[in-house]
């Protein structure tokens, strides 16, 4: 409970600060880019209940199509993408997109999702259904808490790690959460994002 009255309320105050963020993201989204602005994915939430992980949209329209064709005629990006289901050269971003993404503001919309209790501030990653095989005999593990908007992953590698090394460190946050590691955890963040570490 005090972990869920502490995430709304600082989620609620991170929305104030980052405002003017927001509106000047979603100002350059929509003259570059067009609509939609946002972009909401189904992901994997506590217990297994499917929510909309939302974003400001960072891919191209045809973004599946690109993706698809890519993946058939490369076998270096297809196993790429079997073993980490990321791109290092990902061609269904957009130019507005990679610096979104270098930035993270990109997932800035995920402090609605914490303010409705879809998120946490600090959990595992929001992961889609079909990476559920990775997690293993781990999934339960994956599935007892809220994603997060940020992790222990995302302070330890992001995408310079493996998926294993993923679900490892998802795993060893899950039995060893504390309000305190959840603190470190958002300080260590800060410099992360700001240094741009491990970000593609």
């Amino acid at each position: 409970m005090s972990k869920r009255v502490f995430d709304r309320l600082f989620a609620a105050l991170l929305l104030v600060f980052f405002a003017p963020f927001l509106i000047l993201v979603a100002v350059v989204l929509l003259v570059t880019e067009g609509r939609p602005i946002l972009f909401g994915h189904t992901r994997v939430g506590r217990g297994g209940q499917p929510f909309r992980c939302l974003k400001f949209r960072t891919m191209v329209p045809d973004a599946e199509a690109r993706l698809q064709r890519l993946l058939d005629s490369d076998p270096a990006a297809r196993q790429e993408w079997a073993e980490t289901h990321k791109l290092s050269q990902d061609p269904r971003v957009s130019c507005v997109g990679h610096f979104l993404r270098r930035t993270s503001l990109d997932e800035l919309p995920q402090l609605f999702n914490v303010l409705r209790g879809e998120m946490s501030l600090v959990g595992p990653r929001p992961i889609v259904e079909d990476e559920s095989i990775y997690y293993g005999q781990h999934f339960a593990d994956y599935l007892s808490v809220r994603p997060g908007l940020t992790g222990a992953w995302q302070v330890s590698g992001r995408s310079t790690t493996t998926y294993a090394q993923r679900v490892a460190i998802d795993v060893a946050y899950v039995r060893g959460r504390s309000f305190v590691g959840d603190l470190c955890v958002l300080f260590r963040t800060v410099r992360v994002v700001l240094l741009r570490e491990g970000a593609v």
